[in-house]
């Protein structure tokens, strides 16, 4: 039986930040961008505690890192709903290309 691989969680990692960074860059509503900015992290977490498992065995510091990634996200996600839900009393949308508050 085969077994798994770092190469398997690279590509894994890989995947998720691709599909996270198309719907960033392809999505108009708010709240999927932010969705697909949380997969993302969630990639980055994956190919750190992937690397720390299978480079240095013995020392946590890839796990470390991952729960500094989650905490930031969490803090991330607040402020970015905060902001969503500002927005859209405001606006009455949350399409992010109808929104403008750059223009006066």
């Amino acid at each position: 039986m085969p077994s798994v691989g770092l190469e398997h969680y690279l590509v894994l990692s890989a995947v998720l930040f691709s599909i996270g960074l198309y719907g960033v860059l392809a999505k108009r509503n708010a709240i999927i961008i932010l969705m697909c900015l949380e997969i993302m992290l969630n990639a980055v977490n994956i190919a750190l505690v992937a690397f720390s498992r299978y480079v240095a065995p013995t020392l946590l510091t890839g796990q470390v890192f991952a729960i500094f990634v989650i905490v930031v996200a969490a803090a991330e996600t607040a402020v970015g709903l905060a902001i969503i839900i500002a927005i859209y009393r405001r606006h009455d949308t949350i399409e992010s290309d109808k929104i403008d508050l750059m223009k006066w």
